[in-house]
């Protein structure tokens, strides 16, 4: 037989289970399947990087650093080969010191060569990092601009790996940051 005591406790956890499923159930009835009132645009970096003066001048100018450095790892490159020509074919009439001593320089080319093109791996990895953070600071400038114009609360990257999944096309601002960034640069033919 229970006391008046278990009842009355068993009424409160029957009354906190009502209030939990009513709150589960309202909470439900929030969560509304209209679009959110927040006005949202997206841009394609990629796109605005093409298509723009400035991304253009960008690309060229890193094109052009890397192609610099590469001249520079093909001249090492040529040198090398060039000593390992000569040690390959003087191999059987050099003495064993000598040969040793053509074999060491060698080695010692090879590591200064190796070294060399991680060190210019370096550079070409630090001036993209500049260029492309100068360039995303006047994307995001501009990027800000629009959105004020068009009175966007948010703007979402899209593109190979940037999280957005899905929006409508009239969301995506790509074309009017395109033009302002072109406006900017003097770029000709642009309204």
């Amino acid at each position: 037989m229970r006391s008046s005591t278990d009842v009355g406790g068993m009424g409160k956890w029957m009354a906190f289970g009502s209030l939990v499923l009513s709150l589960a159930w309202g909470c439900a009835g929030m969560g509304s399947n209209k679009p959110s009132e927040l006005p949202v645009g997206v841009v394609d970096p990629q796109r605005i990087l093409a298509e723009t003066v400035k991304g253009k001048r960008l690309s060229d100018a890193l094109n052009a650093f890397m192609k610099d450095r590469q001249t520079l790892v093909e001249l090492e490159q040529r040198e090398l080969r060039k000593l390992e020509s000569e040690l390959m074919a003087q191999s059987t009439v050099l003495s064993q010191e000598a040969r040793d001593r053509k074999e060491e320089q060698f080695r010692a080319k090879m590591a200064g060569y190796q070294q060399k093109v991680a060190d210019l791996n370096r550079e070409v990895q630090e001036k993209q990092q500049e260029l492309q953070n100068e360039f995303r600071l006047q994307v995001q400038r501009v990027v800000t601009e629009v959105a004020g114009q068009r009175g966007l609360g948010l703007v979402l990257e899209y593109g190979v790996n940037s999280g957005t999944l899905f929006f409508e096309a009239g969301l995506d601002i790509s074309t009017d940051v395109i033009q302002a960034l072109d406006r900017e640069s003097g770029a000709i033919g642009v309204p």
